[in-house]
């Protein structure tokens, strides 16, 4: 087991990515490049004009722009890896690279996961308790919130990556998939993974379902408080608000599903490229057009900083 987990360690490995479909790899360089720049100009902008209009110093856009910074480093951990293996030959990544990638990944899609509850309870406070709720989302609050949803993110990654580390790939160097993840690492393993299986069903379960289940609960508070609302106007700005989360949610709850909450060597490899490619690629960069698009927030702070 040490023997072929230390001759994976000193070489490299493979990332075979799309190379089954040569004459996809131009179109998906073309297209990953445009979403990954949408990602990086989108989520930057968030994160400054949050940070230079006072107006925007509330819970919701401190959240928004953890989230925005959260999609830049997810993104950047495997976009610019799968760049260069679209457009050259070479399609190598060292074994530590590999697995430094693996922890980060998991550890921010993890904090996603975590920190879209938050955002979800954010918004059940402002709209169902209302007069309470600058009392409630207080910023040493607000700060523990987003600390928390950080540290799990990375404390359940450090569990899996090290069980993954151990886990001996017996001279196998191809990984069939463009970045590294858990589900396919166990795949090139020649040994019994039913261990890593099932601790890997059970933590997505955890930070996957139960997130879940939470954001639907905090949005059913929400759906019963709006149900008795009179003025259209609040009505707007709620839907609006939510209608942008619930939005969010979708996009990176359901694929994340697809993926994790089910056995390693029960996915088609293919189909979970291509959902892979969703919610690491497009995803991110569809969050700050939701947020942004129809907020007159963003909208009035944009013509404060420039002066309108």
């Amino acid at each position: 087991m040490m023997k072929g987990r230390n001759e994976s360690y000193e070489g490299y490995l493979i990332l075979l990515g799309f190379s089954h479909w040569p004459h996809l790899e131009v179109i998906l360089f073309v297209l990953i490049l445009m979403f990954y720049l949408t990602t990086l100009i989108g989520n930057l902008f968030i994160i400054v004009l949050s940070y230079l209009d006072a107006h925007l110093h509330t819970p919701m856009y401190f959240f928004l722009s953890n989230l925005s910074f959260l999609d830049l480093c997810y993104t950047t951990s495997s976009i610019p890896q799968l760049l260069v293996n679209l457009w050259g030959p070479e399609k190598t990544i060292s074994y530590a690279g590999c697995m430094t990638q693996l922890y980060f990944a998991l550890a921010l899609g993890t904090t996603e996961c975590v920190l879209l509850v938050v955002m979800s309870y954010d918004r059940y406070a402002a709209v169902c308790r209302p007069l309470h709720y600058t009392v409630i989302m207080n910023p040493r609050f607000c700060h523990l919130l987003a600390v928390a949803s950080w540290v799990s993110g990375f404390t359940n990654s450090a569990l899996h990556s090290s069980f993954t580390f151990w886990v001996p790939l017996c001279g196998h160097r191809q990984v069939d998939h463009f970045f590294c993840e858990v589900p396919t690492l166990l795949r090139l393993s020649c040994v019994d993974t039913h261990a890593n299986e099932l601790t890997l069903l059970a933590t997505s379960s955890i930070f996957v379902l139960i997130p879940l289940i939470l954001i639907l609960s905090s949005y059913g508070a929400i759906a019963r408080a709006v149900l008795r609302m009179q003025s259209s106007t609040g009505l707007q700005r709620v839907f609006g608000t939510c209608g942008s989360h619930l939005m969010v949610v979708s996009l990176f709850f359901i694929p994340i599903m697809c993926i994790y909450l089910q056995p390693p060597s029960g996915s088609s490899q293919d189909h979970g490229k291509f959902i892979a490619l969703f919610y690491t690629v497009v995803t991110p960069s569809l969050n700050p057009l939701i947020y942004t698009l129809r907020n007159k927030d963003v909208r009035g702070a944009v013509r404060r900083l420039v002066g309108w």
